[in-house]
């Protein structure tokens, strides 16, 4: 399997978990959770390989959905063992999002896009299932959460990626730009979290008066 499949199978785990720990909040079936796991897993990965032309990759192998089937019925009976669903929620789609972004990051570099194409690549497999499952279970997306760092990660993640493939060839070990892409996913996101590292939000103001 390639890096780039390797990536895709985790981010199918972590974010079925995520998905069928939402389904744990809303309190629904164990079809329901199979349902939002599924969803969850592939849905950023099906649109990017949609946009790019690609085969889509649980198509071509479908045991992508077994495995995000296996932790969807995982969670449906330990879910109840944990402290914080919601906690454990979010810190899963952090560690989702830093297999993820750098999964649609080596995607479009294996088809040799242009950098726009990457960046957009890497939000679109980082964010889209996360946003389908928030969007399903009626909750305010985390990509849409006021000021918290979500696209911002993905973003930098994917442009840390592009730096570190204009190294010169040979300076750094194969993979080394997929994996600071994780990184710097991951750090950005659980900064956001813990320590509250936020960007500016929009605020309105009285119009001026007429003199």
């Amino acid at each position: 399997m390639t890096l780039v499949g390797v990536l895709d199978l985790a981010s199918v785990v972590i974010f079925a978990l995520t998905g069928a720990l939402a389904a744990s909040r809303a309190q629904l079936d164990v079809i329901g959770f199979l349902f939002l796991g599924c969803l969850t897993a592939v849905g950023g990965g099906t649109l990017r390989d949609v946009l790019l032309n690609r085969d889509v990759f649980w198509m071509v192998s479908p045991q992508f959905l077994g495995a995000a089937s296996a932790a969807a019925v995982l969670v449906f009976f330990t879910a109840h063992l944990l402290e914080s669903r919601l906690k454990a929620l979010d810190w899963l789609d952090a560690l989702a999002l830093a297999v993820a972004v750098p999964a649609g990051v080596g995607a479009a570099l294996s088809m040799e896009q242009s950098w726009p194409i990457v960046l957009v690549m890497g939000v679109v497999t980082g964010c889209m299932g996360g946003l389908m499952r928030d969007v399903v279970c009626n909750e305010v997306p985390l990509v849409l959460k006021q000021g918290e760092l979500y696209v911002t990660c993905c973003f930098a993640g994917s442009g840390t990626a592009l730096l570190l493939r204009e190294l010169p060839e040979g300076s750094l070990p194969g993979g080394s730009a997929l994996i600071g892409c994780g990184v710097v996913v991951f750090a950005l996101r659980a900064g956001s979290m813990a320590f509250g590292w936020r960007l500016p939000v929009y605020k309105s103001r009285p119009p001026r008066a007429k003199r």
